[in-house]
Protein backbone atom coordinates (compact mmCIF):
# COMPACT_ATOMS: atom_id res chain seq x y z
CA UNK A 1 0.00 0.00 0.00
CA UNK A 2 1.52 3.05 -1.14
CA UNK A 3 0.91 6.99 -1.37
CA UNK A 4 2.64 9.65 -3.09
CA UNK A 5 5.91 9.56 -0.89
CA UNK A 6 5.37 7.24 1.96
CA UNK A 7 3.22 9.35 3.88
CA UNK A 8 1.03 12.32 4.12
CA UNK A 9 2.39 15.78 3.70
CA UNK A 10 1.08 18.84 5.69
CA UNK A 11 -0.14 21.48 3.38
CA UNK A 12 -2.58 24.67 3.76
CA UNK A 13 -5.28 24.39 6.24
CA UNK A 14 -8.74 23.27 5.33
CA UNK A 15 -11.82 25.73 6.08
CA UNK A 16 -12.77 24.14 9.15
CA UNK A 17 -9.24 25.21 10.44
CA UNK A 18 -7.96 21.72 10.16
CA UNK A 19 -4.14 21.11 8.60
CA UNK A 20 -4.99 19.95 4.87
CA UNK A 21 -2.19 17.17 3.41
CA UNK A 22 -1.19 15.70 -0.36
CA UNK A 23 -3.06 13.05 -2.11
CA UNK A 24 -2.44 9.83 -1.21
CA UNK A 25 -1.80 7.71 -4.39
CA UNK A 26 -2.45 4.25 -4.92
CA UNK A 27 -1.31 2.00 -8.02
CA UNK A 28 -0.78 -1.30 -8.88
CA UNK A 29 3.11 -1.53 -9.31
CA UNK A 30 2.94 -4.90 -11.42
CA UNK A 31 0.42 -2.99 -14.11
CA UNK A 32 3.20 -0.37 -14.24
CA UNK A 33 6.03 -2.49 -14.81
CA UNK A 34 4.05 -4.33 -17.58
CA UNK A 35 3.31 -1.13 -19.13
CA UNK A 36 6.70 0.13 -19.66
CA UNK A 37 7.87 -3.10 -20.74
CA UNK A 38 5.29 -3.58 -23.73
CA UNK A 39 6.05 -0.09 -24.35
CA UNK A 40 10.12 -0.81 -24.62
CA UNK A 41 8.89 -3.99 -26.41
CA UNK A 42 6.84 -2.55 -29.18
CA UNK A 43 9.39 0.83 -29.68
CA UNK A 44 11.70 -2.02 -30.55
CA UNK A 45 9.84 -3.45 -32.96
CA UNK A 46 8.02 -0.95 -34.65
CA UNK A 47 11.19 1.31 -34.38
CA UNK A 48 13.26 -1.52 -36.66
CA UNK A 49 10.02 -2.08 -38.73
CA UNK A 50 9.89 1.71 -39.59
CA UNK A 51 13.83 1.41 -40.49
CA UNK A 52 14.53 -1.54 -41.78
CA UNK A 53 10.54 -2.35 -43.46
CA UNK A 54 10.31 -2.43 -47.31
CA UNK A 55 6.82 -1.56 -49.35
CA UNK A 56 3.88 -0.34 -46.83
CA UNK A 57 5.77 -1.61 -43.95
CA UNK A 58 7.04 1.47 -42.42
CA UNK A 59 4.06 3.60 -42.94
CA UNK A 60 1.98 0.79 -41.40
CA UNK A 61 4.19 0.25 -38.88
CA UNK A 62 3.92 4.30 -37.62
CA UNK A 63 0.54 4.01 -37.95
CA UNK A 64 0.41 1.70 -35.48
CA UNK A 65 2.15 3.48 -32.74
CA UNK A 66 -0.79 5.54 -31.16
CA UNK A 67 -3.10 2.56 -31.86
CA UNK A 68 -1.30 0.55 -29.46
CA UNK A 69 0.67 2.97 -27.43
CA UNK A 70 -2.44 5.01 -25.90
CA UNK A 71 -4.31 1.68 -24.85
CA UNK A 72 -1.49 0.95 -23.22
CA UNK A 73 -0.74 3.15 -21.58
CA UNK A 74 -4.55 3.84 -20.24
CA UNK A 75 -4.62 0.36 -19.59
CA UNK A 76 -1.46 0.41 -17.26
CA UNK A 77 0.23 3.50 -16.74
CA UNK A 78 -2.79 5.68 -16.07
CA UNK A 79 -4.92 3.96 -13.68
CA UNK A 80 -4.18 5.14 -9.97
CA UNK A 81 -6.27 6.58 -6.64
CA UNK A 82 -6.05 9.83 -5.49
CA UNK A 83 -7.46 10.40 -2.53
CA UNK A 84 -7.62 13.72 0.09
CA UNK A 85 -9.67 14.71 3.41
CA UNK A 86 -12.02 16.39 0.62
CA UNK A 87 -12.32 13.83 -2.18
CA UNK A 88 -11.52 10.57 -3.71
CA UNK A 89 -10.38 10.56 -7.73
CA UNK A 90 -10.33 7.10 -9.32
CA UNK A 91 -8.41 7.51 -12.41
CA UNK A 92 -9.59 4.43 -14.97
CA UNK A 93 -8.53 3.73 -18.72
CA UNK A 94 -10.76 6.07 -20.20
CA UNK A 95 -12.62 7.77 -18.00
CA UNK A 96 -11.81 10.15 -14.27
CA UNK A 97 -14.38 9.60 -11.63
CA UNK A 98 -14.28 12.81 -8.83
CA UNK A 99 -16.02 11.74 -6.04
CA UNK A 100 -16.73 13.88 -3.12
CA UNK A 101 -16.44 12.15 0.37
CA UNK A 102 -19.87 13.23 1.03
CA UNK A 103 -21.22 11.32 -2.11
CA UNK A 104 -19.46 8.01 -1.67
CA UNK A 105 -22.08 5.67 -0.37
CA UNK A 106 -19.23 2.41 -0.20
CA UNK A 107 -16.32 1.15 -1.27
CA UNK A 108 -16.21 -2.84 -1.28
CA UNK A 109 -13.63 -5.23 -2.64
CA UNK A 110 -15.27 -8.58 -4.32
CA UNK A 111 -13.44 -9.89 -7.18
CA UNK A 112 -13.00 -6.36 -8.06
CA UNK A 113 -12.51 -3.24 -6.14
CA UNK A 114 -15.95 -0.77 -6.74
CA UNK A 115 -16.96 2.61 -5.38
CA UNK A 116 -20.33 3.18 -5.15
CA UNK A 117 -21.48 7.13 -5.05
CA UNK A 118 -24.87 8.42 -5.59
CA UNK A 119 -26.24 5.25 -6.72
CA UNK A 120 -24.00 4.41 -9.75
CA UNK A 121 -21.07 1.94 -9.29
CA UNK A 122 -17.43 2.40 -10.65
CA UNK A 123 -14.86 0.29 -11.17
CA UNK A 124 -11.25 1.05 -9.69
CA UNK A 125 -8.80 -0.41 -11.96
CA UNK A 126 -6.01 0.90 -9.95
CA UNK A 127 -6.43 -1.62 -7.23
CA UNK A 128 -6.84 -5.48 -8.71
CA UNK A 129 -7.80 -8.05 -6.61
CA UNK A 130 -6.08 -10.69 -6.38
CA UNK A 131 -7.53 -14.18 -5.58
CA UNK A 132 -4.17 -15.34 -4.88
CA UNK A 133 -3.09 -12.90 -2.24
CA UNK A 134 -6.12 -13.38 -0.32
CA UNK A 135 -5.96 -16.71 0.10
CA UNK A 136 -2.67 -16.49 1.39
CA UNK A 137 -3.70 -13.49 3.62
CA UNK A 138 -6.48 -15.65 4.95
CA UNK A 139 -3.95 -18.83 5.41
CA UNK A 140 -2.58 -16.34 7.12
CA UNK A 141 -5.20 -14.97 9.60
CA UNK A 142 -5.95 -18.25 10.37
CA UNK A 143 -2.60 -19.05 11.80
CA UNK A 144 -2.02 -16.18 13.67
CA UNK A 145 -6.01 -16.43 14.79
CA UNK A 146 -5.94 -12.84 14.12
CA UNK A 147 -9.57 -11.22 15.21
CA UNK A 148 -11.77 -9.02 13.13
CA UNK A 149 -13.59 -6.10 13.48
CA UNK A 150 -16.34 -4.60 10.96
CA UNK A 151 -16.56 -0.57 10.12
CA UNK A 152 -19.61 1.49 10.26
CA UNK A 153 -20.40 0.74 6.59
CA UNK A 154 -19.90 -2.68 6.92
CA UNK A 155 -16.03 -3.55 5.86
CA UNK A 156 -14.55 -6.29 7.15
CA UNK A 157 -10.80 -5.63 8.33
CA UNK A 158 -8.83 -8.55 9.21
CA UNK A 159 -6.66 -7.57 12.69
CA UNK A 160 -2.73 -8.16 13.74
CA UNK A 161 -3.26 -8.49 17.30
CA UNK A 162 -2.01 -5.50 19.61
CA UNK A 163 -4.24 -2.40 20.70
CA UNK A 164 -4.30 -1.51 17.20
CA UNK A 165 -5.48 -4.85 15.48
CA UNK A 166 -7.01 -4.07 12.19
CA UNK A 167 -6.26 -0.87 12.09
CA UNK A 168 -5.49 -0.08 8.23
CA UNK A 169 -1.64 1.76 8.52
CA UNK A 170 -0.36 3.96 5.95
CA UNK A 171 3.09 2.71 4.48
CA UNK A 172 2.50 -0.50 5.86
CA UNK A 173 1.84 -4.14 4.90
CA UNK A 174 -0.25 -6.27 6.59
CA UNK A 175 0.12 -9.89 5.74
CA UNK A 176 -3.55 -11.00 7.11
CA UNK A 177 -4.83 -9.26 4.25
CA UNK A 178 -4.66 -8.78 0.47
CA UNK A 179 -3.06 -5.17 -0.52
CA UNK A 180 -6.29 -4.70 -2.47
CA UNK A 181 -8.68 -5.50 0.45
CA UNK A 182 -6.06 -3.21 2.44
CA UNK A 183 -6.52 -0.46 0.55
CA UNK A 184 -10.22 -0.56 0.45
CA UNK A 185 -10.50 -0.45 4.08
CA UNK A 186 -8.10 2.85 4.30
CA UNK A 187 -10.35 4.48 1.31
CA UNK A 188 -13.65 3.33 3.45
CA UNK A 189 -12.54 4.90 6.55
CA UNK A 190 -11.45 7.85 4.76
CA UNK A 191 -15.09 8.17 3.76
CA UNK A 192 -16.69 7.89 6.90
CA UNK A 193 -14.74 10.05 8.52
CA UNK A 194 -14.68 12.90 5.96
CA UNK A 195 -18.16 12.76 4.80
CA UNK A 196 -19.37 15.34 7.51
CA UNK A 197 -16.82 17.91 6.02
CA UNK A 198 -18.47 21.23 4.58
CA UNK A 199 -15.52 20.80 2.24
CA UNK A 200 -16.52 17.66 1.12
CA UNK A 201 -20.03 17.62 -0.02
CA UNK A 202 -20.66 17.97 -3.85
CA UNK A 203 -22.03 16.20 -7.05
CA UNK A 204 -19.86 13.02 -8.49
CA UNK A 205 -17.93 14.29 -11.88
CA UNK A 206 -17.06 11.55 -14.41
CA UNK A 207 -15.12 13.35 -17.59
CA UNK A 208 -13.76 11.03 -20.33
CA UNK A 209 -10.28 11.10 -20.94
CA UNK A 210 -10.15 12.61 -24.61
CA UNK A 211 -6.46 12.87 -24.58
CA UNK A 212 -6.20 9.01 -25.03
CA UNK A 213 -9.62 8.84 -26.72
CA UNK A 214 -8.54 10.96 -29.77
CA UNK A 215 -5.09 10.18 -30.44
CA UNK A 216 -6.16 6.02 -31.01
CA UNK A 217 -9.18 6.66 -33.02
CA UNK A 218 -7.07 8.85 -35.20
CA UNK A 219 -4.35 6.87 -35.17
CA UNK A 220 -6.61 3.65 -35.90
CA UNK A 221 -8.37 5.67 -38.88
CA UNK A 222 -5.22 6.54 -40.53
CA UNK A 223 -3.50 2.73 -40.00
CA UNK A 224 -6.75 1.94 -42.04
CA UNK A 225 -6.35 4.01 -44.36
CA UNK A 226 -2.52 3.41 -45.09
CA UNK A 227 -3.71 -0.38 -45.37
CA UNK A 228 -6.26 0.07 -47.53
CA UNK A 229 -4.51 2.17 -50.02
Amino acid sequence: MTDSDGKPHQGSAAPDGEPGYADRVYRSVPGVISGVLLLAVAAWLIGDAALNGTGKTPAVSLAAVPVFAFPVIAYTLRPAVLANDRRLVVRNPWRTITAPWAAVDALRAGYSVELLAEGRKFQVWAVPVSLRQRKRANRVRARGGAPEHTSRMGMVFGGGGGASAGAPVLGSSDPTRAWSDQVTSVLQEMAERNASRPDAAGPVVVRWCWWVIAPTLLGLAALITVIAV
